[in-house]
């Protein structure tokens, strides 16, 4: 007999998301890639309404990627950016005396708390280049260069 729910790993979309500043401050450019369990895909590249720092833009993409997941049914997500900032603070390893930030740390929070199970992990750079890819373009930006696939290989 099949089960009622589906297990959180069958049903889990996984989502990167970057925010870039330039210059930092400046301009903020969002990237976001949404992929549902099924493998379909939702990219996102835009301009965010306000500007400043790069915290603030890896914030706000990370906002964005929430109300994409929501928009699109989701219940159990895996959100995985590559700022480690953005990892402590919003899940509650660190704190912040900046005001802004702070607001925009409550904020994300809060969206976090409508889903079943909300997991947000660090990846390197490297694991994360569609988002940044895209965070790079809202601002006409040229994708960073990629890393030698030989220096990803552990040395020995």
């Amino acid at each position: 007999m099949p089960d009622a729910m589906p297990h959180p790993s069958q049903s889990e979309w996984h989502i990167w998301f970057d925010g870039s500043a330039y210059p930092n401050p400046g301009r903020i450019g969002l990237g976001v890639l949404v992929v549902s369990p099924g493998g379909q895909r939702q990219e996102y590249s835009g301009v965010a309404a306000q500007g400043g720092c790069n915290n603030v833009a890896e914030l706000l993409a990370l906002g964005k990627a929430l109300d994409m997941a929501r928009a699109s049914g989701a219940r159990h997500v895996l959100l995985q950016g590559d700022s480690d900032f953005v990892v402590r603070h919003i899940n509650g390893l660190d704190t912040t005396k900046v005001i802004r930030l702070r607001e925009i740390i409550l904020r994300t929070q809060d969206l976090m708390t409508g889903f079943a199970e909300c997991r947000l992990t660090w990846i390197p750079r490297h694991r994360n280049r569609d988002a940044d890819r895209l965070s790079r373009a809202a601002l006409g930006l040229p994708d960073k260069p990629g890393l030698h696939p030989g220096l990803l290989r552990r040395r020995r």
